[in-house]
């Protein structure tokens, strides 16, 4: 299994910033070859392109005018002006490349120059709904589930659409919710979704939990056939190896992976290392590495706090290694690797101007080099069950342990205190040839150095003492 990592970038705020820092207008065309060989360098495998395609004017006047928004937009942007408002990502008027990011040949040229380092692109999808002024509102009104919240002039008439939403929230008032009732829509969405597999090798699929007809009837009470099976071989057939990313909430992950997505978010880990303890985190770990090969492992995404303003600095490389060094696509967002603290909400154009954090920059190069490591992107993985140091001691309940090993035969031991105190454990490692032999432990991430013997490695394990939220990612290197 090759894990691989993404990371994903608000295209509109980046090229904003790259024409400021230039002076000059800059596309996804123009963008500096040295930025791209830096995205190459670091290890990434995908490049996905946040908010690329057109927003309309309707929905954009939406954003610009919506209170609540505004408040939250100037919490992020205090000298926010009308022009940073440039609508949502996600509500979208056409799967076509905007104008003021150099349109289709623009972002075809992006690719090659990504391809040409090894990189693959990622582009949105929304299934669940539209921008308000999409053209299918005048032309098929009957694409839409019929509602009460925005009356729309279509050539059959004047109709009132429902705002797109999830069943647990109130509509999104930007966006207009599509039928997946009506099976000439469903057509239409396996048509709108390979004319986007042509530009990119995967998707995101915003929200893709949606579209599931038990959800679909819970949310609208109409029944549906199932989309995403056909929808997702028809890409594959005509696009083999296409990569399909699910958006996935409300434990639903291994259903859409049933019906053929590459990798779903993992927002259950996320959630237990913010507010759970290490034994939560084990047990959600414990799956089968068919489901957890699949899943995308985060700390931030353009949906969540910024990590650097959710966790303490400690608790943040602590966190960052549980995450990164479990299996599963290693995904990574523009400003986490400089410790950005405002997360930008997607209807602006641009970002705070922040100042790059030199630890949590220094920590993710580490990261970042120590995962191209060859055990930890093809090698096989396990947990590592911590047994208590002494009797009496519960605080090696506080750890999570990895074993990594490569098939050339280098071995790997990844070990995080997961708690705000100090802590002690054994771990009795599952290599094979150990005993007899001295091996000398060093830590890849930092700068420890053991020499412990093979014997004990396995009974009664290795002796750890780690302070609160503290860690070790160990090479061992026979004598």
């Amino acid at each position: 299994m090759n894990r691989e990592g993404l990371f994903e970038i608000n295209t509109r705020v980046w090229l904003w910033r790259l024409s400021q820092e230039a002076g000059k207008p800059v596309t996804l065309a123009t963008v500096d070859d040295a930025i791209l060989d830096d995205l190459a360098r670091r290890g990434f495998d995908w490049i996905w392109l946040l908010s690329v395609w057109q927003t309309g004017a309707a929905s954009r006047a939406v954003s610009r005018g919506n209170p609540a928004w505004q408040e939250e937009f100037r919490t992020a942007l205090p000298d926010l002006t009308q022009d940073d408002i440039c609508g949502s990502g996600f509500a979208i008027s056409a799967y076509e490349v905007d104008d003021a990011l150099g349109g289709k040949a623009a972002l075809a040229a992006f690719r090659a120059r990504l391809a040409a380092r090894g990189l693959r692109l990622m582009l949105d999808f929304v299934p669940n709904h539209t921008a308000l002024d999409h053209p299918w509102t005048k032309t098929h009104p009957d694409f839409y589930v019929q509602g009460s919240d925005y009356r729309v002039e279509t050539d059959q008439g004047s109709r009132l659409l429902a705002h797109g939403r999830d069943p647990n929230f109130p509509g999104w008032p930007d966006t207009l919710q599509l039928n997946y009732a009506e099976p000439s829509l469903q057509a239409a969405q396996m048509a709108e979704l390979q004319t986007i597999a042509g530009q990119c090798d995967g998707v995101r699929c915003d929200m893709a939990m949606l579209v599931l007809p038990d959800v679909f009837r819970r949310t609208w009470g109409l029944a549906s056939a199932p989309f995403w099976p056909k929808a997702i071989a028809a890409v594959r057939d005509a696009h083999p190896g296409f990569t399909f990313m699910a958006e996935a909430y409300w434990d639903l992950e291994w259903e859409l992976q049933q019906q053929g997505f590459s990798y779903c978010y993992d927002k259950r880990l996320y959630d237990r290392l913010c507010h759970s303890d290490a034994g939560s985190i084990r047990a959600h770990l414990g799956a089968g590495l068919d489901y957890q090969d699949r899943l995308a492992r985060f700390l931030e995404n353009h949906d969540e706090p910024r990590a650097a303003a959710v966790f303490p600095w400690l608790r943040h490389q602590a966190a960052a290694i549980v995450t990164y060094f479990a299996p599963g696509l290693r995904f990574f967002h523009q400003g986490q690797l400089d410790g950005a603290q405002v997360r930008v909400p997607v209807h602006l154009r641009r970002a705070p101007a922040e100042a790059r954090s030199a630890d949590i920059a220094s920590f993710y190069d580490r990261l970042l080099a120590t995962l191209r490591t060859d055990a930890f992107r093809h090698g096989a993985w396990s947990m590592i069950a911590p047994q208590s140091a002494w009797d009496g001691n519960p605080t090696g309940q506080d750890f999570v342990a990895y074993a990594w090993q490569s098939s050339s035969g280098s071995r790997y031991v990844v070990v995080v205190n997961y708690s705000d105190h100090q802590g002690q454990c054994r771990l009795r490692l599952p290599f094979d040839g150990l005993a007899g032999r001295q091996f000398r432990l060093v830590d890849v991430m930092e700068s420890e150095v053991y020499w412990r013997d093979g014997g004990e490695l396995v009974e009664p394990g290795l002796y750890i003492d780690l302070g609160a939220w503290r860690f070790n990612v160990f090479r061992l290197d026979p004598a």
